[in-house]
């Protein structure tokens, strides 16, 4: 700003650079550090790390590539804090969790590290290391407090996420989260109603409920709500779809273990309730999935899936493999494609196993060699990316009610938007629809999008 006498006063907006990496709750938490530290000290996103006066890596640790991914960045600003001392360097997420304090030690250019708990103490943290001089270390599990000390949620578009808990408890022997993380914390139901109805209010005609396990959520509330107390995830999506405005309603991820009858029931009850749903599997093999410590047993996964879709025809079904768990076999895997064919998978995420320290899994025998995981992933990817294929054919010729996202990556003439069944769709239209829902009728299937005409 500018001094002396009649000099006019010039505010200069410090600017921030989130970099995230992994899941939808990480994104979620990203924009929640952005509205953090925009109502606390006025900064405003950049996307280069150039400019910026605060650079935050949101981490994660499920992938080792990932995780050995944000040292590698991290080592890219290195240069930037040389020129500029006064730069805040901050490492969150599950990385953080994991690591705390070791992260100074290998890089002692950070100075602040927080984990997904208290992204809400930044503030406080960014003003404790410039006051002091010293790194700040905070990666303590204060259960939901962040949720207390969050400025009321911002949205642009009519898409937004809430995260409904935190944690998880169900230790699967290869996952991490639990340890960086926590166990499984639900918000109270009044909570989760009220963001979703300011969102509603901001213009949110479709919501995803967030989660590392959204259908264990246990929220309290009022005796009016139920006798006992607690409302569990059924009851959330009854009332969610309950609040005004809301078009469709989505959630991610939830475990096989949770799928409970009220659940099922939901896809029957809840018109709002898309007819897509991720549900991870992992393995087609009993000896693996007892291995991984998942709960449940191929057939029991796929009486799921048969309940699901006679709740809803036509339940689009996604899922997360694991390919290479120690010990697999050869008619382990062969057991995972008879269960993909069994299913008929729409969409997958499929990863290489890859030990995590700290968890059970890694201390197990059995290592497969990488070019036999390699091999078995490529086989998996090729089965479910035809049976992909087919269910996008399936679709043209059809009605699709579709959200407007944007302009379509490619061509920024046309437009993007969503299906029901979280396809995207590319057609031509005006600017103006952005937002709203529209009606196409596919055109054209093509390998990771769909082409669509708009209904007039």
């Amino acid at each position: 700003m500018t001094s002396g006498p009649g000099a006019r006063r010039i505010e200069v907006t410090q600017k921030l650079y989130i970099r995230t990496f992994g899941c939808q709750m990480n994104e979620y938490d990203s924009d929640k550090m952005a509205d953090v530290l925009a109502a606390s000290d006025g900064l405003a996103l950049t996307d280069t790390p150039d400019d910026a006066d605060v650079i935050l890596f949101n981490t994660c640790s499920v992938r080792e590539k990932a995780q050995e991914r944000v040292f590698h960045d991290l080592g890219r600003v290195r240069a930037l804090k040389a020129a500029r001392p006064d730069v805040i360097i901050g490492v969150g997420g599950c990385v953080a969790s994991q690591e705390g304090a070791a992260i100074v030690a290998r890089a002692p250019y950070v100075d602040v590290v927080f984990g997904p708990q208290t992204l809400h103490r930044l503030p406080a943290l960014i003003r404790a290391r410039r006051e002091s001089g010293a790194p700040q270390v905070d990666i303590t599990f204060p259960a939901i407090e962040k949720f207390d000390h969050l400025p009321p949620p911002r949205v642009e578009g009519a898409a937004a996420f809430v995260s409904i808990m935190e944690g998880c408890s169900k230790y699967c022997s290869f996952c991490v989260v639990p340890y960086t993380r926590g166990e499984e914390v639900s918000r109270p139901l009044d909570d989760v109603l009220t963001e979703v109805a300011d969102l509603a209010d901001q213009g949110v005609r479709e919501l995803t409920l967030l989660g590392q396990n959204v259908n264990a959520y246990r929220g309290t509330c009022s005796a009016e709500d139920d006798a006992s107390g607690i409302a569990d995830f059924a009851m959330l999506l009854d009332y969610v779809a309950e609040v005004p405005g809301l078009e469709r309603i989505r959630y991610t991820t939830s475990h096989p273990k949770e799928m409970s009858a009220r659940l099922v029931d939901a896809y029957r009850r809840v018109p709002k309730l898309v007819s897509q749903l991720h549900l991870p599997v992992q393995s087609g093999s009993d000896r693996v999935l007892a291995a991984m410590k998942r709960g449940y047993t191929a057939l029991e996964y796929k009486s799921i899936v048969r309940r699901l879709r006679a709740a809803r025809p036509g339940l689009s079904l996604s899922s997360d493999f694991i390919v290479g768990f120690p010990g697999e076999t050869d008619a382990d895997f062969e057991a995972t494609l008879k269960l993909v064919d069994d299913v008929g998978f729409d969409g997958s995420f499929s990863f290489l196993y890859s030990a995590r320290p700290g968890t059970p899994a890694a201390d197990l025998p059995g290592a497969v060699p990488d070019d036999v995981k390699k091999a078995r992933l490529a086989r998996l990817q090729a089965r479910l990316d035809a049976q992909y294929a087919a269910a996008s054919q399936a679709m043209v010729g059809s009605r699709q009610r579709v959200l407007v996202t944007g302009h379509a990556a490619r061509d920024r003439r046309e437009l993007a938007a969503r299906t029901d069944n979280n396809r995207v769709v590319n057609f031509a239209g005006d600017a103006s629809l952005i937002g709203t829902y529209v009606d196409v009728v596919v055109t054209h299937a093509l390998p990771h999008s769909l082409r669509a005409d708009a209904l007039r």
